[in-house]
């Protein structure tokens, strides 16, 4: 069994509009949705996942779509850039899918890797990016939305932070991280531990405003884990570096613990089991509303209160 850090498992953020948001990721960047249920905290909010076929962990977007927040700001302790990796030679294509949706963007290239970069209707910073090396993942494709472009998963997060040093000993003494280059004040981290979705750019910003997490921000991160046993060590590895983490908490989908790293973002450790196939069949993932335990009592109340969405 394999008891490293895998990588990543999810990356969560907030919207304000539940049908744009899924009209978006679906319909634009072409992500297939794999779970529709609701906030553990606030049932009458939904929580969307989105990712590929099977929502393999590594590919899983997730979002709370809070009707009417307010606008949230970009700043230091927070994730402020989410890569997905696509394949060799798609980028004109998806500039020009982007300016048909009359979605803005610019490009660059970023330690030898060109990408394209735009936000989503709520203001969260993405990029895509053709890795060095060819990323091997089969993604969800689409009508609209072809193996030849569509997205493969996550490529690398962006954490911005007003010193590296703090998050720089969580990645590289309790994940197995290690750094890898720097260009100017940006320090890539990554994994030898997976092939994907295992690279973590640390942005310094000494003089970098806070953030204010609302609609447009990242509110946590997942870093992967094979099973609920090697989750119980790692949160030992946290303790014993002295950080605040919560009990083991039961997501349905996954087993996670939750603690901020001393840069302020919030990092949770999750796990490959059970996934998402455990109250759906593959074929039917995201098609119907699915409820923590506790909730199913007060379904019909709760399916009055949530936006009703099309498609």
């Amino acid at each position: 069994m394999n008891e490293q850090i895998l990588g990543l498992h999810h990356i969560t953020a907030i919207a304000s509009n539940a049908q744009r948001n899924l009209d978006f990721y679906t319909k634009v960047l072409g992500l297939r949705l794999v779970k529709k249920t609701v906030n553990f905290d606030d049932p009458g909010t939904y929580h969307f996942y989105y990712g590929n076929e099977e929502g393999t962990p590594g590919t899983i977007l997730t979002f709370f779509p809070w009707q009417h927040i307010g606008q949230g700001r970009n700043g230091v302790g927070m994730a402020t850039e989410i890569t997905y990796a696509v394949p060799e030679n798609s980028l004109n294509a998806w500039k020009e899918r982007l300016t048909k949706f009359d979605v803005p963007f610019t490009e660059g290239t970023r330690f030898g890797e060109p990408y394209v970069s735009f936000s989503d209707p709520d203001g969260l910073n993405l990029s895509l990016v053709v890795p060095a090396k060819a990323d091997t993942r089969t993604p969800w494709q689409t009508e609209d939305v072809k193996e030849d472009i569509a997205t493969k998963g996550f490529h690398s997060l962006t954490l911005s932070l007003r010193r590296t040093d703090g998050t720089a000993s969580v990645l590289t003494g309790i994940f197995g991280y290690r750094l890898l280059a720097r260009e100017g004040n940006r320090y890539r981290y990554v994994t030898d531990a997976v092939e994907h979705a295992g690279i973590i750019d640390l942005l310094e910003l000494p003089d970098g405003k806070p953030g204010y997490n609302a609609a447009g921000t990242n509110h946590h991160v997942a870093f992967r884990v094979a099973d609920d046993t090697i989750l119980m060590k790692f949160r030992d590895k946290v303790v014993s570096k002295g950080l605040q983490i919560t009990p083991k908490i039961d997501r349905d989908y996954f087993f996670s613990l939750y603690f901020r790293e001393p840069g302020g973002v919030l990092f949770e450790i999750a796990t490959d089991n059970p996934g998402f196939t455990v109250d759906e069949p593959l074929d039917q993932l995201g098609t119907n509303l699915k409820l923590p335990k506790q909730y199913e009592p007060v379904r019909a109340d709760i399916e009055k209160e949530l936006p009703e969405l099309v498609g």
